[in-house]
């Protein structure tokens, strides 16, 4: 039965008085059925028609409900700028509410905070397709960002009903803007709020789901900021705490986590690739070039993918995993040459011909010393002979016995 707006007004009554916060996020969704009902109802609804509805409710519940039927209205007719707009009007009214109010009330605001968010994307997009200039992604990030220092400042709460409980999904929230309009830099001040308050329960404590979004998105700071180590610790924590049908979310994982682990010298296996054919596409050209030593490969694929790895910020990672490659060529060379402790340079520069490399021998010299620098070989140049010196007992290690593999890239 289509629900009419004092319906609404009444349901919105009863979700307030019962403390009902899913009840309450379902009435201000605008995707809600009951949304496409009010749209009906009032055809073409302005705040000036809607004014005979105020103090129907308790502040500010009486304009959250006029703001939610002209949110629905100009979703429907596609207006995503004006919607997000009035979805910012909304928002702004319920953080009045919520200060004052308990824990009850999270899912609501993760509901129109998720709202403002998508509308903020749908408007911005809608207005580049139309060559206009749209900055309502980073104003839902400011606005996120004041419902975060409000869940922050709960203090009155008791402990299992407090605000505080919302951290870490809403941090979530504002980390993913930040970066859909590549203000990533802005994230610090919100990462510093949080350690600053040693009044927050611990990351643990809180759903699994808000422990795997912000553990992706502190790999990913990590990431960007080149400390690999602490990277590959959160995204390793965020994939295998990832529920195990959030295929999208563990590929957006993957995609940063196999660079490094191959870093370490850690490939990925079969299997695991063939779970995610897009990563099985981007990255198999590379893990077969390392397992044979073939660089000209190496270096094909590095073209062939260069604006995908860049758009992912990648290239750069794939690139230094390129010396892992050239490690394994040598290494093939050193085997033909039955496994000889003193090894020409001459051969080396044959080994990288051979692999379709054209090089000098002063570079290739450049290059076995750079491997054995970084670990890759053990052994000496003696520049006098033009002779690599290699040590009897293993000398090409590992590459995941490397001690601290990150600090040498």
């Amino acid at each position: 039965m289509p629900m009419d707006f004092l319906t609404y007004i009444s349901q919105l009554n009863d979700a307030l008085t019962d403390e009902d916060g899913p009840k309450l996020a379902y009435l201000l969704r605008p995707t809600s059925p009951h949304g496409r009902d009010l749209v009906k109802e009032f055809r073409n609804p302005t705040k000036a028609s809607l004014s005979r509805y105020e103090n129907s409710m308790v502040s500010p519940w009486d304009d959250i409900a006029i703001e939610y039927v002209l949110v629905c209205s100009h979703v429907a007719r596609k207006r995503y700028i004006e919607a997000f707009k009035e979805e910012s009007q909304l928002v702004s009214l319920f953080l009045r509410f919520f200060t004052e109010n308990r824990g009850w009330t999270l899912p609501a605001l993760f509901s129109i905070l998720r709202d403002l968010r998508d509308l903020a994307m749908d408007a911005d997009f809608h207005a580049k397709y139309h060559g206009q200039k749209s900055d309502c992604m980073e104003d839902s990030a400011r606005t996120i960002a004041k419902a975060f220092g409000h869940c922050m400042t709960d203090r009155t709460s008791p402990p299992d009903q407090s605000r505080k409980w919302g951290v870490y999904y809403i941090v979530g929230l504002v980390l993913k803007s930040y970066f859909r309009v590549k203000r990533i830099s802005l994230s610090k001040n919100i990462l510093r709020a949080l350690e600053a308050n040693t009044d927050i329960p611990p990351l643990s404590s809180f759903p699994r789901s808000h422990q795997v979004t912000f553990r992706y998105y502190i790999g990913m700071l990590s990431f960007l900021n080149e400390d690999f180590a602490k990277s590959e610790e959160e995204l390793t924590l965020a994939f295998y705490n990832c529920h195990v049908e959030a295929h999208g979310n563990q590929e957006r994982i993957l995609a940063y986590l196999i660079p490094l682990r191959i870093l370490k010298g850690h490939l990925p296996t079969q299997e695991l690739m063939k779970r995610f054919p897009v990563l099985d596409e981007l990255f198999a050209p590379f893990i077969q070039a390392i397992k044979v030593g073939d660089l000209k490969s190496y270096d094909r694929a590095l073209e062939k993918w260069e604006a995908r790895l860049l758009d992912l910020n990648l290239w750069l990672t794939i690139e230094k995993a390129r010396e892992i490659c050239l490690r394994s060529l040598f290494r093939r060379m050193w085997v033909a040459s039955e496994k000889s402790t003193r090894i020409p340079i001459s051969m080396f520069h044959a080994a990288l011909a051979v692999s379709g490399i054209d090089v000098s021998e002063e570079e290739t010299e450049c290059l076995v010393a750079n491997l054995i620098y970084r670990n890759f070989m053990k052994g000496y140049i003696s520049h006098e002979m033009q002779m690599v010196v290699l040590a009897a007992v293993n000398p090409f290690p590992r590459v995941v016995d490397r001690p601290s593999p990150y600090a040498l890239i």
